[in-house]
């Protein structure tokens, strides 16, 4: 099916008026789309920006990793969740989001040997969707498979912002392949934020598990936003161990409002095709424990001090000792890595004042194996 001129460019306002905001990347063909969504007044009311990493180096730069292949449904689908968490940088808390990345294969000045190809994926705040279609090859020239790819782009979002849009399925011929996937998250992450499960696992390429086996090893956190701290000391703690580090995000807090939706979304996003993330209603390390049990729980000497204050058990030692207890029989531990305090001073686990009945439960990360002196609040502080 082809749409007139005229049927585009209602399509194209109507998505700029649907109320999402959306980041875009694309490499390898389609990037005409961002011109056609341009030219259309009222660009600006839906795109925060749009990239085109079309370099091997700039794509690695842009996913924080060289994808295995540039051309590929995992790559669109880390593109779309780059994109999207990029975005939630550069704009107010509570935006709604679309993140989409497209990647394609199409006609050279080289013969190509494999499909002529594209991938088009998308993440807002209901899940992640993405789309696969092989072309005829030598059925259309390289203007033809790009004009093609572009209108396809489009199709995907509007559908990402929830504008009533024919599949990009109609822009192909019959005897081509075409493929689309949903995976929705925002059913299970409601539920949690509900308070009608505690714990689900958010795989890296954005699926969610209710009863996935719990992880060997968690370095639990706040990630507003994630640094390369956390990522490294996530990297030192596997090394040491020789288990895998998962991330973990309590949507409760001991002394603050529950996170919303929105913001779950966005921190969880960070961690796209980089590590699954556990997302819990356990803000204190005994409830953590009665979720992962045998689980190494990964800190800083900070949090290690608190574990280990009477004041954080409303100043009564017994319920302390027994916290730790608990904790210790449920097969836990903790690997703890040396912080910086307020002041500029170097704290290390042997600066925390454990009682030596517990002392078992914790083992010190050694600071020459792992020390970051800039913290999440530092770099909000920055911005």
């Amino acid at each position: 099916m082809s749409l007139s001129d005229a049927a585009w460019q209602q399509l194209i306002s109507a998505v700029q008026a649907s109320g999402p905001k959306a980041a875009l990347a694309i490499t390898g063909g389609g990037s005409g789309a961002i011109g056609a969504l341009l030219r259309v007044p009222g660009g600006s009311r839906l795109l925060i920006e749009a990239q085109v990493p079309y370099d091997e180096q700039a794509l690695a730069t842009f996913l924080g990793f060289p994808p295995a292949q540039a051309s590929s449904a995992d790559t669109a689908i880390a593109m779309a969740h780059s994109a999207r968490a990029r975005a939630a940088r550069l704009v107010p808390a509570g935006t709604d989001l679309v993140g989409l990345g497209a990647t394609a294969a199409l006609v050279s000045d080289r013969p190509r040997r494999g499909e002529h190809r594209f991938h088009i994926a998308y993440a807002n705040g209901l899940g992640a969707a993405h789309c696969t279609a092989v072309l005829a090859k030598g059925r259309r020239d390289r203007g033809g498979e790009e004009d093609l790819v572009s209108r396809a782009i489009i199709l995907f979002l509007a559908q990402a912002c929830g504008v009533t849009a024919p599949s990009p399925r109609s822009l192909l011929d019959p005897d081509e392949h075409f493929a689309e996937t949903v995976v929705a998250t925002a059913d299970t992450i409601e539920r949690l934020l509900a308070g009608e499960v505690q714990r689900i696992t958010v795989q890296p390429d954005g699926q969610t598990l209710l009863s996935a086996p719990p992880p060997p090893m968690l370095l639990p956190g706040s990630f507003n936003p994630v640094h390369d701290g956390h990522l490294s000391l996530a990297q030192v703690a596997e090394e040491i161990r020789q288990q895998p580090a998962t991330f973990e995000i309590s949507v409760t807090n001991v002394d603050k409002p529950p996170l919303a939706g929105e913001t779950v979304r966005n921190r969880i996003a960070q961690f796209a095709w980089k590590s699954p993330v556990e997302l819990t209603r356990a803000p204190t390390f005994l409830e953590k424990s009665r979720l992962f049990p045998k689980t190494i729980f990964v800190i800083g000497a900070d949090t290690a001090e608190r574990l280990v204050a009477p004041r954080y058990y409303g100043d009564d030692e017994d319920r302390m000792h027994a916290a730790l207890e608990e904790i210790g029989n449920t097969g836990n531990s903790f690997l703890v890595a040396v912080r910086i305090d307020a002041a500029g001073r170097i704290r290390a686990l042997g600066d925390v004042p454990v009682p030596r009945r517990f002392a078992d439960l914790f083992t010190e990360i050694p600071e020459h194996r792992f020390r970051f002196d800039i913290s999440s609040s530092n770099i909000r502080s920055g911005q």
